[in-house]
């Protein structure tokens, strides 16, 4: 029998004697994805695995590296930001409906999976996608908000989006992104310590390795944020030439590797990450070089996921890049320019961070008291876009997999 029978574009198919997988292809932000129903998806690790590498076009063999890959036969598309997938259900808290996500970060030149952290940019597409699929109601019009708890992190996020007159949703444009797009606000709920459970992961403002001084912060994401001139950067720089720079690629992969040593960062199974796992991971701890802004926003990035420059900036990097420039003693606070000093009252406070794309506006919510600041939620703006909606055909799934995906065929 089918996991959903109420839903049946939900469901695999079998067309033309060969499996086929319903997803969504969605933008959120800056990034590119898959959306899954958790439902429809198998519980046991390798048969689950074995699906998302076939969805994306990358290896099935773990860790053997496939240097430029094109992912050619799924949807992965090289770089980072374009090769996540999300698994969401829906759950009841308190009586109220909330997404449950989980987020699988994958790369085109390993079959290795990622599931230690969420994405900020992509968690914007998954109102829209409940929406679409129907597994959350639709209002008829006016604004409608759901929360989602992501299992990766253990953070809260509050999505909102405004359905108008005419049915459609409320449109805003991005930075990154060219033209208008459905609108979400996201609210990221109590942030501080995502990962490592402490605001600053190391105990200090500022830690010094080698020659260089950095700034470790966990909010909403554990990020490595150094000083661009300590690299010999402004943080202005194209990415390309970031990129292909050698040396610098080589300094920073050495400094998030000690720093993420520092912070105590761990594995999914709870096993502290050793050095050679830092230096090889896609997703932890994210790293930032800073300088001082040229004039729209209040402080200047150039931020790394870590192994590849983004082209713009993360969310979840630019809420932990916001939080500590609000933090007096870390390198962020030092550069960052216009941004008022936090009250004992807690109030609202405008971050805008120009980064390669124009300026990602950021509000935190923070109050000052004797233990020091205490930051209750983080909120971002982002645009999402359903890209398709359908069934992938599966023509090398392994035998155990094409069996779990028949008997589940509607």
């Amino acid at each position: 029998m089918p996991l959903l029978p109420a839903l049946p574009d939900l469901v695999p198919r079998v067309r033309f004697g060969v499996p086929e997988y319903p997803l969504h292809h969605l933008r959120g932000g800056t990034s590119t994805g898959l959306v899954l129903h958790a439902a429809a998806v198998p519980a046991e690790p390798p048969l689950r695995d074995e699906l998302l590498q076939h969805l994306l076009g990358v290896p099935l063999d773990g860790e053997a590296p496939l240097p430029g890959n094109r992912q050619v036969t799924g949807l992965g598309r090289g770089t980072p930001t374009s090769n996540k997938v999300f698994l969401v259900d829906v759950e009841q808290h308190q009586g109220q409906a909330r997404l449950v996500s989980t987020l699988a970060q994958l790369a085109g030149g390993h079959g290795l999976i990622d599931w230690s952290v969420n994405c900020g940019n992509m968690s914007s597409a998954l109102q829209l996608w409940g929406l679409d699929t129907g597994v959350i109601e639709a209002p008829a019009i006016g604004m409608h908000e759901i929360a989602i708890r992501n299992t990766n992190t253990g953070v809260v996020t509050t999505s909102r989006m405004e359905r108008r007159q005419d049915g459609s949703f409320a449109d805003t444009t991005i930075p990154g992104v060219r033209g208008s797009y459905p609108q979400v606000d996201l609210f990221l709920q109590q942030p501080v310590g995502a990962k490592t459970g402490r605001l600053l992961p190391t105990g200090a403002t500022r830690n010094r390795i080698g020659r260089y001084t950095v700034s470790c912060v966990d909010v909403a994401v554990p990020m490595v944020i150094a000083l661009a001139s300590e690299l010999g950067k402004t943080a202005h720089e194209p990415i390309a030439e970031l990129e292909a720079d050698a040396a610098f690629m080589q300094a920073i992969r050495a400094l998030w590797s000690e720093a993420g040593l520092l912070m105590g960062l761990r594995r999914r199974d709870g096993q502290p990450m050793t050095r050679e796992e830092l230096e090889r991971s896609e997703t932890i701890p994210k790293f930032c070089i800073v300088g001082a802004a040229n004039g729209a926003g209040n402080i200047a990035v150039r931020y790394f996921t870590p192994q590849s420059a983004h082209a713009s900036l993360a969310v979840s990097g630019g809420c932990c890049l916001a939080a500590a420039c609000l933090i007096p003693g870390t390198v962020a606070h030092a550069l960052a320019s216009g941004v008022p000093a936090v009250g004992a009252q807690q109030a609202d406070i405008a971050v805008g961070i120009e980064n390669p794309a124009g300026v990602l506006d950021t509000t935190i919510v923070a109050r000052q008291s004797d233990a020091g600041i205490e930051i209750s939620s983080a909120a971002y703006r982002r645009s999402a876009q359903i890209l398709l909606r359908g069934h992938m055909p599966l023509y090398r799934a392994s035998a155990e997999l094409k069996a779990w995906l028949l008997r589940q065929a509607w």
